[in-house]
């Protein structure tokens, strides 16, 4: 393997990482949003703020020549998850 596909391989690396830990500090944010939710009997989703998020990460998307699909899908993916959390907690 050349170094320059190595050095491309461990950047990608990084990068994997450092959304791992971030997607682990969004989902602990979005844990003490669902408990706060679950005792104050406030439903587990909120279609207006996703309405909201989506569109404003789509906009980030294209400042970032990023496809706007793809962002969609890749945060329908996390809300979808956490709506599942949320509703968990509500159950109890």
């Amino acid at each position: 393997m050349s170094d320059t596909l190595q050095r491309y391989r461990e950047s990608i690396d990084n990068i994997d990482a450092a959304l791992v830990f971030m997607l682990a500090e969004r989902f602990k944010v979005t844990q003490a949003v669902g408990e706060y939710k679950a005792t104050h009997a406030l439903p587990p989703a909120d279609p207006g703020r996703e309405e909201r998020q989506v569109a404003r990460l789509r906009q980030l998307a294209l400042d970032a020549n990023l496809d706007p699909d793809f962002t969609e899908k890749f945060l329908r993916f996390i809300i979808d998850e956490v709506i599942r959390h949320h509703e968990r907690l509500r159950e109890g």
